[in-house]
């Protein structure tokens, strides 16, 4: 493993055995296809039902796969990840950063945050221009 990929207790060590569908779940991100903010990491986008991963349940949607047999999930390219995942073998050991409960997933969940704080802004400078303006007039009546 690369020295890189710290020990933590969100991270797990998940070995699935493909099966005739493959692994049974979906991944994006890649430092050319960011899913999560400055963050080029891959991520388990969709879990198949019925499939290898949904059948053993430790994989979830949202969570951070650090490596693929070994080789560090950093700083690759999606389509570099999706090969790698192609030629893993039919035993297949991932290393895996566990989403934690309340951790929001993809950009959309970023960007509907600043989208809000944008709004907040403007709503605030609104206010605030009224109020000068209604203090200002009443010097007039």
């Amino acid at each position: 493993m690369n020295g890189s990929l710290k020990a933590s207790p969100n991270v797990v060590d998940v070995k699935l055995k493909r099966g005739p569908a493959g692994l049974g779940f979906n991944i994006v991100g890649g430092v050319d296809q960011h899913y999560v903010v400055n963050d080029n990491g891959i991520y388990v986008s969709k879990i198949k039902e019925e499939g290898v991963a949904a059948l053993d349940g430790r994989l979830q949607e949202g969570d951070k796969i650090l490596a693929i047999n070994g080789v560090s999930l950093e700083n690759q390219t999606h389509k570099h990840a999706v090969e790698l995942f192609k030629n893993a073998g039919e035993d297949v050991q991932l290393h895996v950063l566990k989403k934690l409960p309340d951790q929001k997933e993809g950009p959309r969940a970023s960007s509907s945050l600043s989208h809000m704080g944008i709004a907040v802004t403007v709503v605030g400078a609104a206010a605030l221009v009224a109020f000068l303006c209604v203090r200002h007039l009443r010097k007039y009546f």
